[in-house]
């Protein structure tokens, strides 16, 4: 154990004083919190970029003139007379507008401009047509607008979850599934970033005969542990600084919106509106249902599978990285270590997403190799306690098993120069005796 120390406080620290990882590092939260402040600014400022078009409209049948509203962004100019000479010769108008008329149950327009409309600028000249030709059918069948929008019924569910001793706590799917998500993808991005670490760190070692003074002094598998340990503590690191820094940055961009939207004359207009008062009280629902959530439980599990499935795989990548002499030569044995992964992320997003304790994620969640990304997905949706610990036990003892695999692997291949092995010399490795 001292020796396994010793490589894991080298691998630790060696990494972690680089400039690359401290830029990294820092350069990342700054990133995402940029990335957020962004959308939230585009979002308070939607038609920042877009100009507004003047649009010149000839309708024959004159049946829109003074009927059609103007869409955002988009001003209609109703003339008898205009031709495409004089959309070309005019600076003021961008496009001309057609009526054709209506055949069978569809108006037909044409549209001439120098310039392409936009998606949404299609959909809102679409839309303001059709809303005029709604209300005529309206008024023919003798149905007024408001007898229509009485209709419209809304339904609202409010989610409680019951726990074995009769406690009640507010429950969320959409919550649930988020949290769910993005737990799994972190694990998923973890073991992809730092297993690859593990490989590389193999192979440069390998490439420069370092390896052969350090096995002079340790034993190859105490090499192994110490590298998958030592990078798991980077990661660790890394990802704990990404989420203090990340959170705090976003917290204060939050504060800042939120200063800027109470300050502007249109938060008096909306406090009125029935659909931001609901928009209100599904936030708070939201944020009842995630604190409602058993946090330590989940983010406790979080943290097992997180180092766990690092542990099963990073095992793997050193093996890998031993057994080659190139980076380019572990594509042959990327393949079956990387498809699970893909696979389970798969999974995760499509049959746990719609059921979460059906059949297939439930048997899912067993297996190792799929079982860091599938349960963490369930967790949030509180399943079965029994099969979390079975969980945890197959993956412990796989994992157990498969760094005892790994490590007959990289004692051999770890001295291997100059050949480029089978699968078949991978699988007499792990009989050899010394």
């Amino acid at each position: 154990m001292n020796n396994i120390w010793i490589i894991t406080s080298r691998e630790y620290l060696s990494r972690v004083k680089k400039k690359s990882f401290i830029i990294m590092t820092l350069l990342a939260p700054l990133l995402i919190a940029g990335f957020y402040g962004g959308i939230g600014w585009m979002a308070m400022n939607e038609n920042v970029g877009s100009t507004e078009k003047t649009i010149v409209v000839l309708d024959p049948t004159n049946s829109f003139k003074h009927e059609i509203e103007n869409p955002e962004k988009l001003n209609f100019i109703f003339k008898e007379d205009f031709s495409v000479q004089d959309l070309g010769n005019s600076d003021s108008i961008n496009g001309l507008l057609e009526v054709k008329g209506i055949i069978g149950n569809k108006l037909e327009l044409t549209y001439q401009s120098r310039e392409n409309l936009s998606v949404s600028e299609n959909d809102k000249i679409q839309d303001a047509f059709r809303a005029k030709l709604k209300r005529d059918k309206l008024e023919q069948l003798g149905i007024s607008q408001s007898s229509i929008d009485s209709l419209n019924s809304r339904v609202s569910i409010k989610e409680f979850k019951i726990d074995n001793d009769g406690n009640i706590t507010s429950s969320n799917i959409g919550i649930n599934t988020m949290l769910g998500m993005a737990l799994a993808v972190l694990i998923y991005f973890f073991i992809f970033l730092y297993g690859v670490q593990v490989m590389k760190g193999v192979i440069e070692e390998k490439t420069n005969r370092i390896v052969e003074l350090i096995v002079s002094t340790v034993k190859p598998f105490q090499l192994m542990m110490g590298k998958v340990i030592g990078i798991a503590a980077v990661g660790l690191t890394q990802i704990g600084i990404w989420v203090l820094l990340s959170g705090f940055l976003m917290t204060i961009i939050s504060l800042f919106f939120g200063i800027e939207m109470l300050n502007t004359s249109e938060m008096q207009e909306l406090s009125n509106n029935p659909a931001v008062a609901q928009m209100d009280s599904f936030q708070e629902q939201a944020i009842a249902a995630f604190f409602g959530l058993p946090l330590l439980k989940i983010f406790g599990t979080f943290l097992f599978y997180f180092i766990g499935g690092y542990l099963l795989y990073g095992g793997l990548f050193a093996a890998i990285g031993s057994a080659v002499d190139s980076e380019t030569d572990t594509q042959q044995f990327m393949l079956p270590v990387t498809l699970p992964l893909v696979f389970s992320m798969m999974i995760a997003f499509s049959v746990v997403i719609n059921d979460p304790n059906g059949t297939l994620a439930v048997w899912l969640s067993l297996i190792p190799i799929s079982s860091p990304i599938v349960m963490m997905a369930r967790i949030p949706f509180d399943p079965d306690p029994m099969q979390v610990v079975l969980s945890m036990t197959i993956l412990v003892l796989t994992i157990l098993g498969t760094i005892w695999l790994a490590g007959k692997i990289y004692r051999t291949g770890i001295l291997m120069y100059g050949k480029k092995p089978s699968y078949k010399e991978l699988a007499k490795w792990l009989f050899y005796k010394n």
